[in-house]
């Protein structure tokens, strides 16, 4: 049986931010890893540098990561005001290893934090996934648009 860890980091993930820290916070070159999974299985985040990973964790209310082994395969990150919105963000799992409910561990793990846990509304924006989302109680946003200002 494959073991999976899920690591619920400090607000702005200075161990993985800044020492790469992995399970046990022991070094595992983590904020590369997070750039490879982000390049392989993200087409929203395939360009992020290093310098932009780290503003982006430490600008992060919640993390989580999900290793095997040393193997980084899943992440995701949630920002929040802790009472009244909170967002998901870059939720990724590596794609030979979807569909055995690691996603759900993830988005689970942000849901039950309690700086989002306690938040009136959490919303997040996919492209692809909308039907796994709404399996996670996730509904369709009637009557909204999203907006995007490009810089």
């Amino acid at each position: 049986m494959t073991r999976y860890r899920l690591l619920e980091h400090a607000p702005g993930a200075p161990g993985l931010r800044w020492f790469g820290l992995g399970p046990d916070l022991r070094p595992t070159r983590g904020l590369l890893k997070l750039q490879r999974l982000l390049r392989k299985h993200a087409f929203w985040a395939q360009d992020r540098n290093q310098y932009q990973l780290k503003r982006m964790l430490a600008g992060s209310t919640v993390v989580v990561s999900l290793w095997r082994g040393k193997r980084l395969v899943g992440f995701g990150r949630a920002t929040s005001d802790g009472i009244h919105r909170a967002v998901l963000w870059d939720v990724v799992v590596a794609g030979d290893l979807q569909g055995r409910g690691l996603g759900r561990r993830v988005v689970e793990a942000l849901l039950s934090a309690s700086a989002i846990r306690k938040a009136e509304r959490v919303y997040l924006m996919t492209t692809n996934s909308a039907g796994f989302y709404q399996q996670l109680g996730f509904d369709i946003a009637d009557h909204q648009q999203l907006l995007v200002r490009r810089q």
